[in-house]
């Protein structure tokens, strides 16, 4: 029995280790994550009482269209329910995107050095040509990405707030990039960390303007729903009746849209975690700057500082019971933020290891 070449030469996305395997390995009864770009504040009051009361529903299939979540989505941002596809997370909505626009292997998708590991993933799950164009100061060269459009080029992927970088492009920037790019060509924006910036959400104007842009967003992060796995798109009404045709039924389970419904509802709760975040990056940074570690000023809920030798740190780190991130770029682990004791734990034994 064979399976597909491209298959074969996949290389499965590795997670943030788990806190209960870090236990097994080391014997630790305390573990510190601070690997997954997760909400240190957790789910709030009001999203984990309506998860609690779907519970007691699991036994009905879900609603395969997402109705009360759509509308949801709808007026919170003032859009119509038919430009929305929801997703089993975000990465779901990127690889429904990806076998959409994606159909054959010359097709070309273009990306960023030093972007979300998802892109890569699903370009070569679909056996098609990844057009990585290198970083500018750790984030997306524009003008590198427009010059290396072809007659190929299918689809195009920028992450805003970039993961594992936390660079952050301008709307300015964007909307100039936007408006040099075919029509033909399908963008991504995908703003899974765009809750924690502080200006208006310009993005979603945009969709007016350009038919060939889809926006991605999450609940995993700043609504702290990570475990649910739910995330949405937002596009013209016509690509999203293609994407809807090719999502898998009941890709979003019913406690998953139930909570994404209470977390819309529950702002406060939004806003008490911008500002735990925001107080964690200044911890942070000012950790290291102590420290004397250079790191990437980040605009979402994680950072990336650069260690003299990162794989060593990591295990030493691991070993001490800190779950962190290594990362593609060189002697670089990328944090995320914690809870003011998670993260001054972390950086006392940060400092006793170097």
């Amino acid at each position: 029995m064979s399976v597909c070449e491209v298959v074969k030469g996949l290389k499965p996305y590795q997670g943030g280790k788990p806190i209960s395997e870090l236990q097994r390995e080391y014997g630790l009864k305390h573990v510190v994550k601070l690997a997954s770009n997760e909400n240190p504040l957790g789910v709030g009051q009001k999203t984990l009482e309506a998860m609690q009361k779907a519970v007691s529903e699991v036994d009905r299939y879900p609603d395969g269209s997402g109705f009360e979540l759509k509308r949801a989505i709808s007026n919170y941002l003032d859009v119509s329910e038919d430009m929305i596809t929801l997703g089993n997370g975000s990465n779901d909505i990127l690889e429904l995107i990806a076998k959409a626009y994606v159909c054959s292997s010359t097709d070309e998708v273009i990306f960023s050095e030093y972007a979300f590991v998802v892109y890569p993933l699903a370009t070569q799950a679909l056996g098609a040509t990844a057009v990585v164009t290198k970083s500018k100061d750790f984030g997306h060269d524009l003008e590198a990405m427009l010059l290396a459009i072809t007659d190929k080029t299918k689809l195009i992927f920028i992450a805003n707030p970039n993961n594992p970088t936390g660079t952050l492009l301008s709307d300015e920037a964007v909307h100039a990039f936007l408006l040099r790019v075919p029509n033909s060509i399908a963008v991504v924006l995908d703003q899974a960390y765009f809750e924690y910036l502080d200006h208006a959400d310009r993005a979603i104007g945009w969709l007016a303007e350009f038919e060939n842009l889809i926006i991605t967003r999450t609940f995993s992060k700043a609504y702290g729903l990570a475990g649910l796995r739910v995330g949405y798109s937002i596009s013209s009404e016509k690509i999203a009746d293609y994407l809807n045709r090719i999502r898998q039924p009941f890709n979003v389970n019913h406690v998953a849209q139930v909570a994404a419904v209470a977390a819309l509802g529950d702002q406060s709760h939004l806003v008490r975690s911008v500002i735990a975040n925001n107080n964690g990056l200044k911890q942070l940074e000012q950790g290291f700057d102590k420290l004397g570690l250079p790191y990437i000023p980040s605009s979402a809920n994680f950072i990336s500082v650069k260690v003299d030798d990162a794989s060593k740190l990591y295990q030493q780190l691991l070993e001490l019971g800190f779950i962190v991130r290594p990362v593609e770029m060189k002697n670089y682990l990328r944090v995320s933020i914690g809870t003011p004791r998670e993260i001054s734990d972390f950086l006392d034994a940060l400092k006793s290891l170097l």
